[in-house]
């Protein structure tokens, strides 16, 4: 009788043999990836960011209204947080997610300081938002993809927190996947392997920089 650990152990043997040495050097490596931000998250909160990315207009895109759910991924410093949580007011909840504990504390203490109490702080991990099922209706990921270390997988395990309808917003900047930027069609490509069809792109964010905002929905 095979045991597990058998098992296991014969499957790696298979795949060593049915893979030349030559053919198993060249497995292509994960695409180059940013490290996620851990400094001042104050840096967030410049005077004429608002205007800069159209944050007005982003959130009108993403059906972002009052009575919604919302969740925030990357959340940082809560800039994009407490403006969704104004917008779905009353009845509505916005998720401030981050794999950084103290972007989570930092945010905690800002929804008390500001008494926006509809923001639920949520500690994700690189694999897993964390987010419960069915809860979101609209989600943005604003310039924090590229630092995604496995955004295939974390975006498949995305799929059970949306409701149906659902719009999940990109904003990044162009760039290589290490420069705190990455490719529209790379995203898209990634999204696409994840179980997502692209709804729109836009360039009106623009004038933050060299950014794009792409909306996506599940398949």
């Amino acid at each position: 009788m095979f045991t597990r650990k058998s098992k296991a152990l014969a499957a790696v043997l298979f795949l060593c043999c049915a893979f030349p040495l030559h053919m198993r050097a060249q497995v292509p490596p994960q695409r180059p990836t940013s490290t996620p931000y851990a400094g001042d998250l104050s840096i967030f909160e410049y005077p004429d960011r608002d205007k800069r990315l159209h944050i007005d207009r982003v959130i009108s895109l993403l059906g972002i209204v009052p009575g919604k759910n919302v969740a925030d991924i990357g959340a940082g410093s809560g800039w994009f947080t407490v403006r969704a949580a104004a917008r779905v007011a009353p009845g509505g909840t916005v998720y401030a997610e981050d794999i950084n504990p103290q972007a989570i504390d930092f945010i905690t203490q800002r929804a008390a300081r500001e008494k926006l109490s509809n923001i639920r702080p949520l500690l994700g991990s690189v694999d897993d938002t964390k987010l419960p099922a069915n809860s979101v209706d609209a989600v943005l990921i604003l310039k924090t993809y590229h630092e995604f270390a496995h955004p295939i997988p974390l975006m498949r395990q995305l799929r059970p927190a949306l409701r149906p309808g659902a719009k999940i917003g990109i904003i990044d900047r162009f760039g290589s996947g290490a420069d705190h930027g990455i490719m529209p069609e790379v995203v898209i490509r990634e999204m696409a392997q994840a179980g997502y069809n692209r709804l729109a792109r836009y360039s009106f964010t623009r004038s933050d920089g060299q950014d794009y905002f792409l909306i996506f929905a599940a398949r």
